[in-house]
C-alpha cells in the first residue's frame, strides 16, 4: 500500500477551487455526458407523479404548466452557467467547483454561508427521499410476484427497513468512488434506465387507452367538493411540477467536469437545453397519456394503476429500473455534499494524516484503488444516516415536500438572478434588470404557493 499525501489550501473554508486546482483533476466530460448527468438527476420516480398532477389542473393548465417550468428551468440554468467563471464567463481565471463556491466568487462568504443551508439540506434530503422510493419500488416487486403467485402479502419477502438497508450497503461501496468525475458511467446506465420505465409507463397507459376505447380527463381537471379543496390540490399539482424540473443545485459540478474548448459554458446551455427537451417530452409523454388512460382515478405514482394487469412483469421490470435509477441518482445529488464537507474539513485541518492522506490500495485481481480513511468514514456515516432516517420516517417524503418548497425558490431563482447581476453589472432598472427582477418575483410567489399547498396537504393527511 503506497502513501501518497495532499493537503487543501486557500483563503476560505467554502472555496473548493484552491483545492480542485491544487489537485488537478482532468477535465473530459462533453456535451453528451452532462446530458447524462442531469437526466439522471432530473427524471426521477417523480416523472411518474406527474399524471396525478395534469389530473389536478386538467388538459389545458397541466401541460402548459410542464411547458411553463420548463422554461423557467432553461433560463435558470443559462443563467447560472454563466457564473461557473468570474469574472469572465468564458475567459475568467476563476473556476467554480459547486455551486456554493459560485455563490462565494460572486456574492462574498456571507452569502455562501447562508445558501449553504439550502444546498445541504436540499442533498441530504433528495438522499432520504431516494432510500424510502427505491425500498417502495423494491417491495413493489415482491408483492406484485406474491399477489399473482396468490401468496399472503404480509409473509412475502422482507419488509421496507431491510430492503433499505441493502440500498444502503449498495450506496457505501459506491460513496468510495472519489468525485462526480468518476461516476459518468453510472449516470449513463441511471439515465438509460429512466427512459425504461418512462417509455413502460406510456406503454401501459396507450395500452389501457386503446383497451377503454376512449381517453379519459377534463378540461378543468378532477373535480372537488369545494373550491378551497381544489386551491389547495392545484398548489401540489404545481409543487410536483416545479420540483421534477430543476437541477440547479448540481449544474455548477456538472459543468466542472466539460472539457474546454469550446467554453464550459457554452456546452452547458446546450446540455441543458437538450436535457431540458428530453425530459419535457417526458412529462408531456407520461403525464398525459396517464391522465387518459385513468382520468378522475388517476393514482398519485402511475405504476401502481397497473398492479393487476396481466404484464406484471413489465410492470416489475419498470420498478427495478426506477431502483437501478435511485441508485446513480443517489450518488449525482450525494457527491456534491461529499465534496462541500471533506473540502472544509481539509481546509480546517491541512496537517491532520487521517484528513489528507490518500492511500493507493492493491487487491488481487483489482485494480489499485484510492483509499481515504476520511472518505471511507465520512461518506460511510452519511449513507448509513440517511438509511437510519429513512428506517424511523418511511413517510418523510411527504416532508419532503415542504423542504422542496423552501429550497425551490432560492436554489432554482434567487442566487442564480443575483450571481448573474453582479457578474454582468447590469444597470438597475434598466430592460434587463427589470426582467429579471420581475422573474424572481414570479418564482417567489409560485415557491410560497406550492410551500403552502405542500405544508395544507401533509397537515390535511395527518388529521384524516
Amino acid at each position: 500500500m503506497q502513501d501518497r499525501e495532499g493537503s487543501a489550501t486557500g483563503s476560505s473554508p467554502l472555496l473548493e477551487t484552491q483545492y480542485a486546482n491544487a489537485h488537478h483533476v482532468e477535465r473530459t466530460g462533453t456535451v453528451w455526458t452532462a446530458v447524462a448527468h442531469i437526466v439522471t438527476g432530473v427524471i426521477g420516480s417523480g416523472v411518474l407523479s406527474l399524471a396525478w398532477s395534469i389530473a389536478q389542473l386538467g388538459w389545458i393548465g397541466g401541460p402548459l404548466t410542464i411547458i411553463f417550468f420548463a422554461c423557467i428551468t432553461l433560463l435558470s440554468s443559462f443563467l447560472l452557467s454563466n457564473t461557473y467563471r468570474g469574472p469572465d464567463p468564458e475567459l475568467g481565471p476563476h473556476r467554480s467547483s459547486s455551486y456554493l463556491d459560485a455563490v462565494n466568487l460572486h456574492k462574498g462568504e456571507g452569502n455562501s454561508r447562508f445558501c449553504g443551508v439550502f444546498v445541504n439540506v436540499s442533498l441530504y434530503g433528495f438522499g432520504i427521499a431516494y432510500v424510502i422510493t427505491a425500498a417502495i419500488s423494491m417491495r413493489a416487486i415482491q408483492i406484485s410476484n406474491c399477489s399473482h403467485g396468490k401468496e399472503d402479502e404480509g409473509k412475502c419477502g422482507f419488509d421496507g427497513a431491510y430492503l433499505m438497508l441493502i440500498f444502503g450497503a449498495i450506496q457505501v461501496v459506491l460513496s468510495q468512488t472519489p468525485n462526480f468525475h468518476n461516476i459518468q458511467w453510472l449516470s449513463i446506465v441511471a439515465a438509460i434506465t429512466s427512459f425504461f420505465y418512462a417509455f413502460i409507463g406510456m406503454w401501459l397507459s396507450a395500452g389501457k387507452i386503446t383497451e377503454n376505447g376512449h381517453a379519459e380527463g377534463t378540461i378543468s381537471g378532477i373535480p372537488t367538493s369545494s373550491g378551497v379543496d381544489k386551491v389547495w390540490l392545484v398548489a401540489q399539482a404545481l409543487g410536483d411540477i416545479a420540483f421534477s424540473y430543476p437541477f440547479s443545485v448540481i449544474l455548477i459540478e456538472i459543468q466542472d467536469t466539460l472539457r474546454s474548448p469550446p467554453p464550459e459554458h457554452q456546452t452547458m446551455k446546450r446540455a441543458s437545453t437538450i436535457s431540458v427537451i428530453i425530459t419535457t417530452f417526458f412529462y408531456l409523454c407520461c403525464g398525459c397519456l396517464g391522465y387518459a388512460a385513468f382520468g378522475n382515478e388517476t393514482p398519485g405514482n402511475l405504476l401502481t394503476g397497473f398492479t393487476s394487469n396481466a404484464q406484471h412483469w413489465l410492470v416489475d421490470f419498470a420498478n427495478a429500473c426506477i431502483v437501478i435509477h435511485l441508485v446513480g441518482a443517489y450518488q449525482v445529488y450525494s457527491q456534491p455534499l461529499f465534496a462541500n464537507v471533506e473540502n472544509w474539513l481539509r481546509f480546517k485541518f491541512p496537517d491532520s494524516e487521517f484528513v489528507n492522506h490518500v492511500y493507493l490500495l492493491k487487491l488481487p485481481l483489482l485494480p489499485a484503488f484510492q483509499l481515504s480513511f476520511l472518505r471511507l468514514s465520512f461518506r460511510t456515516a452519511y449513507v448509513a444516516s440517511t438509511t437510519v432516517i429513512a428506517m424511523l420516517f418511511p413517510y418523510f417524503n411527504q416532508i419532503l415536500g415542504v423542504l422542496a418548497g423552501i429550497i425551490y425558490y432560492p436554489l432554482s431563482i434567487y442566487f442564480p438572478v443575483e450571481m448573474y447581476l453582479s457578474l454582468s453589472n447590469i444597470e438597475p432598472w434598466s430592460s434587463k434588470w427589470i426582467m429579471l427582477r420581475g422573474f424572481s418575483t414570479v418564482g417567489f410567489v409560485v415557491g410560497l404557493f406550492t410551500l403552502v399547498g405542500s405544508i395544507e396537504g401533509i397537515v390535511s393527511a395527518k388529521l384524516k
